[in-house]
């Protein structure tokens, strides 16, 4: 046992650090000017035009404006999923409730403004998604999964139905977002070898209108800050450590006093208004919705985004929105198999990496204390 415990010890101390390590030891000031030098190359990605990264028939800014709504919403079910540690497969409902309530308030019946239909939707979200909780989170597991996605094709069908709603054929003329053109922004062009400026391609800064997708994806960068904000401080406070405990045992927690289904339910809510918040954006842009904008289907995708980038992690949720939302449209010169190696590409992530592409800090550190034992336990043997 004596031999074996130095070689455990000498690996431990001779592994090199890890990134996130390497950028956590940085300066303060260091760490703010590369982030803010990142959110800059994030709003100049779509006039920047890079070979390789911008999609060919496709328009660019409408790709990363989809991939944006991709984010918000893998931010959204990370509350529920990764944070609560609850399975939720009808979180296309929320999305769909967003999305229809800007359509109603601005288009059809009240006729009102953008700013203020947005958070009735984010509201209306918010109170579906208590409606569904409060009766349906004392079920846990494949039960709780089952709910849920009734609740999204209930969702879908009472679109369908409902006259008032659209019906079948949904709801047009979704009115823009105000505009604020506050100045041009020129794009590159990389045709000729080297960049060069195009001004006859420019996009203007929050002007919104029917052709140019871009000032859309900075909306959604802005709206996806805030929301990144927010749940940076709702995951460091008291609710965040009752979701970690309800996630990790919910009977020991509610033993040591945490009013768990009060947790769960608060998850649920605010999971669901930023599904609703989502939903809100993605009509505003596509000016037309229908009920078959909200199929099962996308439910499945939105999951899959929060499960590939790593269920509770907010960056690597945003990294699993981006390889759903990004890849399938870069890659669509090949045409109907691009479908066929995308599953494949998720069948061999969830083989060989089933933890995600950037689990949470203690999957990381319960992998690495099972690696641990594993050597002491080698060494015992050995002994």
């Amino acid at each position: 046992m004596s031999t074996a415990t130095p070689a455990a010890g000498s690996a431990a101390t001779t592994r090199r650090p890890s990134f996130r390590n390497r950028v956590n030891s940085l300066p303060k000031g260091v760490k703010i000017a590369l982030w803010v030098l990142f959110a800059i190359f994030l709003f100049l990605l779509p006039v920047l035009n890079i070979p390789f990264v911008t999609t060919e028939g496709s328009d660019f800014g409408g790709v990363l404006f989809t991939v944006s709504t991709y984010v918000l919403v893998a931010l959204g079910l990370n509350i529920v999923v990764g944070y609560a540690g609850l399975l939720d497969l009808g979180y296309v409902g929320f999305y769909a409730i967003g999305a229809y309530t800007v359509g109603v308030l601005s288009s059809q019946h009240a006729n009102l403004s953008w700013i203020v239909v947005v958070p009735i939707a984010i509201a209306a979200a918010m109170v579906s998604g208590i409606i569904l909780g409060a009766p349906t989170l004392r079920v846990r597991g494949d039960y709780l999964a089952i709910v849920t996605l009734g609740f999204g094709e209930i969702v879908r069908l009472c679109l369908v139905n409902s006259q008032w709603l659209g019906g079948a054929q949904g709801i047009s003329d979704i009115p823009k977002p105000p505009s604020a053109g506050l100045f041009e922004v020129p794009s590159l062009d990389w045709s000729s070898g080297a960049p060069v400026v195009d001004l006859g391609t420019t996009s203007t800064f929050l002007k919104f209108g029917i052709t140019d997708f871009v000032p859309y994806y900075w909306l959604g960068l802005i709206v996806i800050g805030l929301v990144l904000l927010f749940d940076i401080l709702v995951k460091n406070s008291r609710v965040g450590r009752a979701w970690e405990a309800t996630r990790e045992d919910e009977d020991a927690a509610e033993l040591m006093g945490v009013p768990t289904f009060r947790f769960k339910l608060l998850a649920f809510a605010l999971g669901a208004a930023i599904g609703g918040l989502s939903g809100a954006l993605f009509a505003t842009k596509a000016g037309f919705i229908s009920p078959d904008n909200f199929i099962l289907l996308l439910s499945i995708l939105f999951l899959a985004a929060v499960v590939v980038g790593g269920a509770g992690n907010r960056w690597g949720v945003i990294v699993g929105a981006i390889v759903v939302g990004y890849f399938p449209e870069r890659f669509r010169d090949f045409a109907d198999f691009r479908v066929l190696v995308f599953g494949l590409a998720l069948m061999l992530l969830a083989i060989f990496r089933p933890q995600g592409l950037l689990p949470p800090r203690r999957t990381v550190r319960a992998k690495h204390a099972d690696a641990r034992e594993a050597v002491l336990e080698e060494g015992d043997a050995n002994v």
